[in-house]
């Protein structure tokens, strides 16, 4: 069982940074696959970024490249999504997500994951 806890949310101007933090509880967190996924008002939940049990291998959605990083501390139990250069369509609840599962071209993208947290708001304004 993981329970995953985010934080760092908050309300930021257009081309400002935010980093979001998720700490899990749970020895074997370092055997999951970790995420970060959004839902913005009235649209389904969008897959945004993911990282490797080892943290050697990252994957991002194409609407956030160059932008967010991902990256994960298996000794803290934490992952953490960096958020630079950020526009009001990046406004959304961010959810955090782990999968059991070892990466693979299909996996990366958490369709399937086994824990999420609650969400954290993230507001950006023009």
């Amino acid at each position: 069982q993981v329970q995953l806890v985010e934080s760092g949310g908050g309300l930021v101007q257009a081309g400002g940074s935010l980093r979001l933090s998720c700490a899990a509880s749970g020895r074997t967190f370092s055997s999951y696959l970790l995420g970060w996924f959004r839902q913005a008002p009235g649209k389904e939940r969008e897959f945004v970024a993911s990282i490797s049990q080892s943290g050697t291998i990252t994957y991002y959605a194409n609407s956030v490249k160059g932008r967010f990083t991902i990256s994960r501390d298996n000794a803290k139990n934490t992952v953490r999504l960096q958020m630079n250069s950020l526009k009001p369509e990046d406004t959304a609840v961010y959810y955090c997500a782990a999968d059991g599962t070892n990466w693979s071209a299909v996996s990366r993208t958490l369709y399937e994951a086994d824990y999420w947290g609650q969400g954290t708001q993230v507001t950006v304004s023009s």
